[in-house]
């Protein structure tokens, strides 16, 4: 969702934004009235657990402690814990993040469950605007009207709310989220969470990537798990882990989440996923090719990696003040990310024996969006992946630059 606002909104309102943000950093900096917290302390940041739901979530940068003991696990108990993936081919979906641009994303989905052959995915991830589709993606194409709709309905007004310039100083944010939260809510209910629970009880997995900010670090959420987990705090944790992968940090509010060490209660701040990374599968460190021996996956699993943008540059040049230089670095900065994370993928895909697809928003796009949702863009950056993912164009076997290797 970074790149919702400095990838896709108009310059003035970039300026607009950036020029508050500035304005309230230099304020709040002489300024004690922030907002109270209970941060986790740094020598046990690393021990904190979600209360009620164990292994709600791991590291996004290094495998998780708890693989050490599946890997343990006999034949008979894999077989009964992973029922719908185990001796079976597997797919991988991974969503990045780009705002408005994931009507990209979900127009190829829904374009390829037109075809009759969008596979089931044993694992889907979503990134910031990917954390918005990943649920929907994960549950198939019965939930292609709820995608459609969700990129193609809305325009900035039913997602944030403006606050009063004169009080956001004392905030931590410059607009509210809760719109957007209540929109997540609508389309995240009961039933949804029964449904994703019903697939994690077969094998499958449903994670979502926030960036835990007090750690510098990312964060998958094992939502699928969540929603399994029976907690009576579920559905919510699922909506402030979505609410939070995209939320640009110091434009949106950050989400508090509720964290456990040794029995004493303790908060993190999460927010935009692609704070840290763009695009997420599983942390380098795992050794995949052990996993899919284990699971007896069938053939070669492949991985279809979505990037909701642009790859091109836009050569724009930039006036010489702080707020338009700002502007430009961050977009600079959330661009090349993207970039670096399809080729991380790529070459761990290569090592780990996983066939690599990559979809991306092709340059003939030319068309700009006069606000954040601009909601005739999405509309058009809808059917253009519909169409991409009807005809088969969508995908190709590696980055750029890499194709023939």
């Amino acid at each position: 969702m970074i790149g919702t606002f400095f990838a896709t909104s108009s310059r003035t309102a970039r300026r607009s934004l950036l020029a508050t943000l500035v304005a309230s950093i230099a304020v709040m900096q002489g300024c004690a009235s922030t907002p109270d917290r209970n941060p986790v302390p740094q020598q046990l940041y690393t021990e904190a657990e979600v209360p009620g739901v164990p292994r709600a979530r791991f590291w996004g940068d290094e495998a998780p402690p708890f693989l050490k003991a599946w890997l343990a696990q006999s034949q008979a108990e894999l077989e009964a814990d992973h029922p719908g993936i185990i001796n079976r081919e597997h797919n991988y979906l991974a969503i990045s993040g780009g705002g408005a641009r994931g009507a990209y994303g979900a127009g190829v989905l829904v374009g390829w469950s037109d075809t009759g052959t969008r596979p089931e995915f044993t694992i889907v991830t979503g990134v910031s605007t990917g954390a918005l589709i990943a649920p929907f993606a994960f549950l198939g194409p019965d939930y292609d009207d709820e995608l459609e709709e969700m990129y193609t309905a809305y325009s900035t007004k039913d997602l944030v709310r403006k606050l009063n310039k004169a009080t956001i100083i004392w905030r931590d944010s410059a607009v509210s989220s809760e719109p957007l939260r209540a929109l997540i809510a609508q389309y995240i209910d009961e039933a949804v969470l029964e449904a994703l629970g019903v697939e994690h009880r077969r094998g499958r997995r449903l994670w979502i990537a926030t960036t835990n900010l007090d750690a510098g670090r990312p964060v998958l959420w094992n939502v699928s798990a969540i929603a399994a987990s029976g907690s009576p705090q579920a559905l919510e944790l699922v909506h402030d882990v979505m609410l939070a992968s995209a939320s640009i940090p110091g434009a949106f509010p950050p989400l508090y989440i509720e964290v456990e060490v040794d029995g004493k209660r303790y908060d993190e701040m999460h927010v935009d996923g692609g704070t840290t990374t763009q695009i997420n599968l599983y942390p380098v460190g795992i050794d995949w090719r052990e996993i899919t021996r284990k699971l007896g996956v069938k053939g070669q699993p492949t991985v279809y990696v979505i990037r909701n943008a642009l790859l091109d540059p836009e050569y724009k040049p930039v006036k010489p003040r702080l707020v338009p230089i700002a502007g430009s670095s961050i977009s600079a900065l959330i661009r090349t990310q993207g970039i670096g994370d399809m080729y991380r993928i790529y070459l761990g895909a290569r090592r780990d024996e996983v066939d690599y697809r990559l979809t991306f928003i092709p340059s003939e796009f030319t068309l700009k969006p006069t606000e954040m949702f601009d909601p005739e863009y999405m509309k058009q950056l809808f059917e253009l992946g519909r169409q991409r993912g009807r005809d088969g164009t969508a995908w190709q076997n590696a980055p750029p630059g890499l194709e023939d290797r």
